[in-house]
Formats: C-alpha cells, structure tokens, sequence
C-alpha cells in the first residue's frame, strides 16, 4: 500500500497552487500548537518546484514556527491544566513525559537536539512553558535547532533539488515507514532504559 507516495503527490500538487506560501506559513505556526504534521513536507516540496526561492522558504518556515512556539509556550505556561488532557487524548503522554525528563536533565540543550527528531514541536514547547523553562532560553534554543533544520532542509533542496526529487519518488514510502518506526523506537529504548 503506498500511502506516503499517494500523500507526497497530493502535497506537491499543493505547493504549486498561488496561495502556496500562505498554507506554508500556516502549517508552520499550527504545527507548534495543534497541528500534528511537521511543514517540512512542505518545505521540501515547495523547494523542490522553486529551488530558487527554497532559503526564503525556510525563513518563512522559521519565523512562524518560532511564533507558534510562543503560543505554544504561554499555552503550557499557563494553561498546562487544560491542554494536558488533550495531549493524553492525542496519545503524546508518554513523548511529554520522556521530554519532560529531558529538559530536567540537559535544559534547554534538549530543545535543540530534540528539534532535529520526530518529536513534535508542539510537545517541545508545551512543555517548556509546562516546567517554567526560561522564555528566553527556550526562544534562542528553538530559534537555534529549528532554524538549523529548516535551513538544511532547503539548503539540500536548493543544491539537490532534481536528484532529492527522483529519490524521494523512489523512496518515500520507505522514508514514510522510517519515520513512524523512529520515535516508536526511541519510546522502546526510553521505557527500556528506565526499567
């Protein structure tokens, strides 16, 4: 079954329409509160049909999803109470506990190591408004890990942007595959290691 091939063409064809850069923006800024796909798949394919244009891309990738980060923040700073019933809902308890963990133990430093996984952005920043992590620290971590991401991203798409395109036709469903296995993964090795 290719579900990921089906979906990869559904977001190409949406990155060419004319209000393109908006639905990117938004994804973007709804990723790092509620909305639960990363707008790298987006950002990918977009940088994919306008190589040209895949830095200012990211850019537009990183300012709204640092805005959504605050929200994001604020929302677990002090709202904690109420969201936390819907994390559990969505099934993202056992994630917040395992970040949770992380940010008693490396601070904001897993924020930005944590920017580079599957781990969703709107975990990260719930939770470091959950714990009362510095704004500051947690803005200039995010600021620092996501940026990196999304500029590497483009980067690869602006340098690479045919040969990127050939192999993820070839082999998204594989890379689909990878990146539900991943964090199911860490959650295994995480509950193996506190046992």
């Amino acid at each position: 079954m290719k579900i990921f091939s089906r979906c990869y063409e559904k977001i190409m064809v949406w990155s060419t329409h004319r209000h393109a850069v908006y639905y990117l923006a938004g994804v973007s800024f709804f990723e790092a509160l509620i909305f639960p796909i990363p707008p790298d798949f987006m950002l990918v394919s977009m940088g994919l049909v306008k190589p040209e244009k895949a830095w200012r891309y990211a850019f537009i990738v990183g300012i709204f999803s640092l805005i959504g980060g605050m929200f994001g923040y604020f929302i677990g700073h002090v709202g904690f109470h109420w969201v936390h019933p819907y994390i559990i809902s969505w099934g993202y308890e056992s994630t917040y506990q395992m970040v949770h963990q992380w940010f008693a133990q490396w601070g904001c430093l897993a924020i930005i190591v944590a920017s580079f996984t599957p781990i969703p952005f709107k975990i990260l920043s719930i939770t470091a408004g959950a714990v009362n992590m510095s704004f500051y620290q947690f803005m200039l971590a995010a600021l620092v890990g996501r940026w990196t991401r999304f500029f590497i991203v483009s980067s690869l798409m602006f340098l690479y942007g045919e040969k990127v395109s050939i192999f993820l036709q070839k082999y998204i469903d594989k890379i689909g595959a990878l990146v539900i296995a991943i964090p199911l993964l860490l959650y295994i090795g995480y509950e193996l290691a506190g046992t």
